[in-house]
């Protein structure tokens, strides 16, 4: 460790150049990194609709359809015409009229009514298109542009058109989290410092660390939307506090000695068995996130610990030579103490701590009961009437009702069952049509008398498509229930059958939510456990510090519950553990504080000390990650992040709450518990020592 700190320090201005060079390339990389939108791609290999897609795209020439076209007031002819123009559009694969379903050169009274209607109705026709994955900012603008040359009142909707939105709104909305952010961190890290340039420091170090990890994500070829929605977002809000320990050290040091590269040689020795712990809890929490079987986790999980290990390289490598580079004009820009002392902030948090445990001990086990019972929504983003995506899906809903697409793949060659199950299909509730090879050709009509295009519609070498359109919405009860309705008359027929679109993707989705949520919670408790066990060397104090967290935890995800509110179950899976292993480093300074006054003092003029010492750091870092949380609730319109931030927000507050309210009270209500059971404890024993002067006139 010592060679690393005299190298640091003897080549300050060669590692400063070096991670400069290094952010400035990994900066260039970032646009050519995919962002993947599509949920249904994370999800595990063993799911139906995973199995689903996966055969489409080997064996089918065309996809499930992904964005629906209204044009108003169009005769049959017309809408030919504006099929064949959808057809040849860049990035459009397929295109499905009526015409696909049925012979148009028939007058349609004479059709059956629930085809017509799907495709046409009262003069106004529906396309069912199929954009390229990756060609939505493209195809969708296009399209629109097409039937807006049409007339007023037309529109185009579907998950391609939502990706679209998505994908143009992503990167200005991460831009106004990082303006909200930023702007606050200042300020709360200028009242925490002695200078005015230090907070500077610290958002140079982390951001040359979000810059790396996010340009070294060319290596995975492609993240998540949720990872690069959140990712830099809770590096920057999470990380901050190892600049904070770093630089509180080098203070200190040179209050002791006037060299300065020794003040941060000895700041670098001080601080990193601190700093290593607090990232390696983080590291832990975030790291649990790989253990989902919906796997947004490890895209998120292995994003956010990367990112960690590299903001603990980069305080401790760049950090320490830019402000050896730069401690004069530390020092020119020094000021007085801007926060008021919180020496005795015990005074009056100690009001509050039976009142705290006694309203935890209530709240706790409705809080368990709630959290597991939340409602949950699945989709991305919900519908926005004001901009012109959820205009046009009002429209399409208006003119149509309820689009949604339901397909069911089944071994080729039994025309019988085939037959069957395209009328069991028909007869379901909700269902308004459907599309397969015997109800739109006839099993009576062979393969070999249809232009190829007809029939790749519908087989592919194995297996046989039929679509299923339902005028439900595409998550909720109803929507589900018409998805295991579909399976069981699939299973009435075959033995093997898979089902996929965007409702059977969210109850594939629905279906992993409940199990994901306890191995993850599992794994990154035992996993903190056993880090604050061996950080501590004690068996009571995990226990003690995974209560406090833990509760917030609860309170946060039961809030929802008894609001009667629903929460996007990305964000729910993510904040389990994010909010453990953000917030656990708040259990851990106080403690750490707490124990070393706890040698030379009672246990409650300990918790007044580390409390009067702990609580500002602990109130800006929890003021960063609230904000971070908040930012991202109030920037972004999709459902997933701002979720996920408003949870973060909240919980962040909550385990500040808990911290400084609860916490001290289980370590001195439970002080006899933890001193029995914490190696080579010392603790001061009153009958060994005089006694010190107590704040609550209590010795222990």
């Amino acid at each position: 460790m010592d060679r690393f700190i005299h190298f640091i320090i003897a080549k300050r201005k060669a590692v400063v150049a070096f991670f400069l060079l290094t952010a400035v390339g990994c900066a260039a990389l970032i646009p050519f990194v995919k962002v993947n939108y599509d949920m249904a791609d994370y999800l595990p290999p063993s799911a139906q609709s995973t199995k689903a897609v996966a055969i489409m795209e080997e064996q089918f020439a065309q996809d499930m359809p992904n964005a629906n076209v209204l044009v108003r007031d169009v005769d049959v002819p017309r809408a030919l015409a504006l099929k064949d123009k959808i057809a040849a559009m860049e990035g459009v694969e397929s295109v499905l009229w009526l015409d696909d379903a049925a012979d148009v050169a028939v007058p349609l009274p004479m059709l059956d009514t629930s085809t017509v209607e799907t495709y046409y109705r009262n003069g106004n026709a529906l396309f069912q298109v199929t954009v390229a994955e990756g060609a939505e900012s493209d195809a969708v603008p296009a399209l629109r542009a097409l039937v807006d040359e049409e007339g007023a009142g037309n529109a185009v909707s579907g998950d391609a058109a939502d990706t679209a939105q998505m994908r143009a709104s992503m990167i200005e909305q991460v831009l106004v989290a990082v303006a909200i952010l930023v702007p606050v961190i200042v300020l709360l890290l200028v009242l925490s410092t002695l200078s005015w340039i230090e907070p500077v420091l610290f958002i140079a170090a982390i951001g040359v660390s979000i810059l790396i990890n996010m340009g070294t994500n060319i290596a995975f070829g492609e993240v998540s939307f949720v990872t690069f929605s959140v990712s830099p977002i809770l590096q920057l809000a999470v990380s901050l506090d190892y600049a904070i320990f770093l630089l509180h050290a080098f203070a200190a040091e040179r209050g002791r000695t006037s060299d300065v590269a020794e003040a941060m040689a000895r700041a670098m020795r001080a601080s990193m068995p601190t700093i290593a712990a607090s990232a390696t809890t983080t590291l832990f929490g975030f790291a649990a996130l790989a253990f989902m079987q919906f796997q947004i986790g490890a895209d998120l999980g292995i994003n956010l610990v990367k990112g960690i290990v590299l903001s603990f390289v980069t305080v401790m490598a760049l950090l320490p030579a830019l402000t050896l580079l730069l401690y004069r004009i530390i020092d020119k820009t020094a000021h007085r103490p801007l926060l008021p002392s919180f020496r005795n902030v015990d005074r009056g948090l100690r009001k509050v701590r039976i009142p705290a445990l006694l309203v935890v001990l209530v709240l706790l086990v409705p809080a368990f009961l709630g959290q597991s019972h939340t409602v949950f929504s699945y989709q991305n983003s919900v519908p926005d009437p004001s901009l012109r995506a959820g205009a046009d899906v009002q429209a399409v809903n208006e003119v149509f009702g309820k689009q949604n697409a339901i397909a069911v793949l089944v071994p080729r060659g039994d025309v019988a069952a085939e037959a069957a199950l395209s009328d069991n299909l028909a007869q379901l509730d909700h269902v308004t049509s459907v599309l397969s090879y015997v109800s739109v050709v006839g099993a009576a009509v062979p393969e070999g008398f249809l232009d190829p295009s007809v029939t790749e519609q519908f087989y592919s070498t194995d297996f046989a498509r039929i679509i299923a359109y339902v005028d439900t919405e595409v998550e909720g009860d109803t929507a589900f229930s018409t998805v295991e309705a579909v399976q069981h008359a699939a299973a009435q027929h075959y033995d093997e059958f898979y089902t996929a679109g965007q409702s059977a993707n969210l109850y594939d989705m629905k279906n992993i939510v409940a199990v994901d949520n306890v191995v993850v919670s599992l794994v990154a408790i035992v996993a903190i456990f056993f880090v604050v066990m061996i950080t501590f060397k004690s068996l009571a104090l995990p226990f003690v510090l995974l209560l406090a967290i833990e509760a917030g935890i609860w309170i946060n995800l039961a809030i929802p519950y008894f609001t009667g509110t629903e929460v996007n179950f990305i964000g729910y899976l993510v904040i389990n553990t994010v909010q453990l292993g953000a917030t656990i480093d708040y259990g851990i300074l106080l403690t750490t504080h707490y124990l070393s006054h706890r040698r030379v003092a009672p246990a409650r003029e300990a918790v007044k000390r580390a409390l009067g010492e702990t609580f500002p750091s602990l109130l800006v870092s929890a003021g960063i990650l609230a904000t971070a949380g908040f930012a991202l609730a109030f920037s972004s319109s999709i459902s997933a992040v701002s979720s996920l931030g408003l949870l973060l927000g909240r919980g962040a507050l909550l385990s500040l709450a808990l911290v400084t309210c609860l916490l001290p009270g289980l370590l001195i209500y439970l002080d006899p518990v933890i001193r029995r059971t914490t190696w080579h404890a010392s603790f001061f024993k009153p009958d060994a020592a005089p006694t010190l002067p107590s704040s609550e006139g209590d010795a222990s």
